[in-house]
Formats: C-alpha cells, sequence, structure tokens
C-alpha cells in the first residue's frame, strides 16, 4: 500500500483593504486547497466570490482552534492541503493561526506563508517614525497587565507598534500620554488601503486633542517613537 503525500498547510494574507492587493499566487493557492479555514466565514466568503473560488470553507478561529487543530493536522498527515485565511492581514499576526503551525512543525508537516498584507507594515513605513528597529506589540491586554506592559514600553528606546480598535484608540492615546509624556511623538493610521486611508502625526497629546473632535473610525495602528 502507498502511504499518501503529506499535504501543506498555507497561510494565505488577505487584503486589509483593496481586494486588488491580492495576489495571484494567493488566488491559485486557495483555489488547489482541500479546504480554507477562515477566521469567519462570511468574511472570507465575499473574497473567495470575487476571485470565482469554489474551495469549501470552514471555521477556524480563537474560539474553536485548540479543539480543531488535531483534526486539521490529522487531514494534512493523509495528503490534504489546507490554507488559512484570517479576516484581513496575515494569519498569525494578531489572528489565528500560530497553534496550528506549532502543531504541524512538530508533526513535520510543511508550511508555508505567502507574502502578503499586514497592517503594521505600510502604517509603520509612513509614519514618519523610525522603522529600522521596533517592537511590534498587537492588541494590548484589555485589563490584566495592561499597566504593567505600557510601564514597560515607555522605557522601550525602539519604535513601537500598536493595534487598537476605534473605540479603544482614545484610551490607549490617554494612556501613552500618561506612561510615555505628552510630548512623545506618534502616529496613527486608519483604514489602510481604502479609499479614506489616513495616517496623522504628531505629539500624543494634538493626537487625542483630535480625536476628541472627530470620532474615530476604523481599525487603528498607532506608531510611538521610542524613548530618547
Amino acid at each position: 500500500m502507498t502511504l499518501p503525500t503529506v499535504g501543506t498547510l498555507y497561510l494565505v494574507p488577505t487584503p486589509v483593504g483593496n481586494l486588488g492587493d491580492f495576489t495571484p499566487r494567493a488566488v491559485e493557492v486557495l483555489r488547489d486547497a482541500a479546504y480554507i479555514l477562515a477566521e469567519d466565514t462570511r468574511t472570507t466568503a465575499k473574497l473567495t466570490r470575487h476571485f470565482e473560488i469554489d474551495t469549501p470553507l470552514k471555521a477556524f478561529h480563537q474560539h474553536n482552534e485548540h479543539q480543531s487543530t488535531p483534526g486539521w493536522v490529522q487531514a494534512l498527515k493523509t495528503g490534504q492541503s489546507l490554507a488559512v485565511c484570517s479576516d484581513a492581514g496575515t494569519p498569525g499576526i494578531s489572528d489565528p493561526a500560530f497553534l496550528l503551525v506549532r502543531a504541524c512543525t512538530e508533526a513535520e508537516i510543511p508550511v508555508v506563508c505567502l507574502p502578503g498584507a499586514t497592517a503594521f507594515v505600510p502604517a509603520l513605513v509612513v509614519s514618519g517614525i523610525p522603522c529600522d528597529r521596533f517592537v511590534f506589540e498587537g492588541f494590548l491586554p484589555h485589563k490584566k497587565g495592561r499597566q504593567k506592559r505600557l510601564g514597560l514600553l515607555a522605557e522601550e528606546e525602539r519604535t513601537v507598534v500598536f493595534y487598537e480598535s476605534p473605540h479603544r484608540v482614545l484610551k490607549l492615546l490617554r494612556e501613552l500620554e500618561t506612561y510615555f509624556g505628552a510630548d512623545r511623538w506618534a502616529a496613527c493610521s486608519r483604514e489602510i488601503s481604502k479609499l479614506h486611508e489616513q495616517t496623522l502625526r504628531g505629539p500624543v497629546s494634538e493626537l487625542i486633542a483630535h480625536f476628541e473632535a472627530h470620532e474615530p473610525r476604523g481599525e487603528f495602528v498607532v506608531v510611538v517613537a521610542g524613548k530618547s
């Protein structure tokens, strides 16, 4: 009996805004996979419909990744290749995928991550803040450990990058004012790669004043200069 060839796990970045950012290679990988593991099948379905991809979608998110990972590893061992997509950006960057990747590396299953969209890279590059050395923090914990983390990051000499929702960005900026200082230079990017993309730069105090006067909209990347 011939044993099946082991499948490959593909991590496929999806557009953070403009659908034109999706690559031909990504389309090909999604078409060839046995299943697409999607953070939100409704969101990924819009993408697959647009590119006429009919590969079956399966939910794979933070609430089921622990339970479902062993089953997907077994599917890969039988020769099925899988593609993982988050709602926007690269899987594993503040989105599910790490547990499955780790399980696959332990099982010696090939893992391939396609180059592509990640929101923090364009935000960092256009911030005007040094980007040769930086710390990516993603989303800070909402409660436990948040203040301690901010205290430690206030002493960081490298540029610091955060993700934040529109509902919490003012809270984050006010905390940065408290821990980092009102004059610390920062940049806030929102709606990256979309029609209303915007980046605001200035001292933290000025960014607070702006968003107190203008309701924050869209997902944010906040880039903060390191301590000088």
